[in-house]
């Protein structure tokens, strides 16, 4: 979903929060093939899957794409209850359900993060930041949902001088949605990581790899990436 420009001009260029997942690589990719300007950035906020950072380094060094990766482990002590910045917390299992995987949220996560893209946005001159927020996340985060996307756009409006869209392009999608436009460009997600877990391979367990699990089996054809064991029965 493309969001009312704050200014009335398009931006040439964009910051696009990539974490090095699924979602945020089809939202880099689509972005570049808008022919816009691109600058990725990242985050370091302790969280236990950090290999995602290590696949979009590799990512951005193999089409030259700027990246940034920001260290904000400092805050770590601010949102540490969750299963995602705290390994102390069991990683909930199975397919995401309120019930089940509340404990994956980090608090305030994509306020912290948005806000700080935004700042960047503003000091490079970019017009934009983009970020993967879909359809399949509303049920469990807050910070994905279009009321929070649309108050934040009409935020970087106003928070400075200069005003900042905020483009969040599968806002309405599924996975499996994000998974057929990116299959449609020719993307390799093999160059992704999804799992919550920061082990060698993929657990197949978490709501995350799950949810990536059904996007693939939607679009019928295989995930590229390797698993710990054959994960169990999904469907798109």
């Amino acid at each position: 979903m493309s969001l009312p420009p704050t200014s009335g001009a398009d931006a040439s260029s964009t910051v696009v929060i990539y974490s090095g997942g699924m979602d945020s690589y089809t939202v880099l990719h689509r972005a570049i093939k808008e022919g816009l300007e691109v600058h990725a950035l990242s985050f370091d906020y302790g969280q236990r899957h950090a290999k995602e950072l290590d696949i979009a380094k590799a990512v951005c060094k193999q089409h030259n794409i700027p990246h940034q990766v920001v260290d904000i482990r400092a805050i770590h002590g601010l949102i540490d209850n969750s299963a995602l910045t705290n390994p102390d917390i069991s990683m909930p299992e199975g397919d995401y359900a309120a019930d089940n995987l509340t404990t994956t949220v980090v608090p305030n996560r994509n306020m912290i993060l948005l806000s700080l893209a935004i700042a960047k946005a503003v000091n490079i001159g970019a017009g934009r930041v983009d970020y993967g927020a879909h359809g399949g996340d509303h049920i469990l985060y807050p910070d994905c949902r279009p009321e929070f996307v649309h108050a934040m756009n009409q935020v970087a409006g106003i928070a400075n001088f200069e005003p900042i869209t905020l483009h969040a392009p599968y806002l309405a999608a599924s996975k499996a949605d994000i998974l057929r436009d990116g299959l449609a460009m020719g993307l390799n997600y093999r160059d992704t990581w999804t799992c919550y877990e920061g082990r060698p391979l993929a657990c197949g367990k978490c709501g995350s790899c799950r949810e990536r699990l059904a996007a693939f089996a939607a679009n019928n054809t295989s995930d590229p990436l390797a698993y710990e064991s054959t994960p169990a029965q999904v469907t798109g």
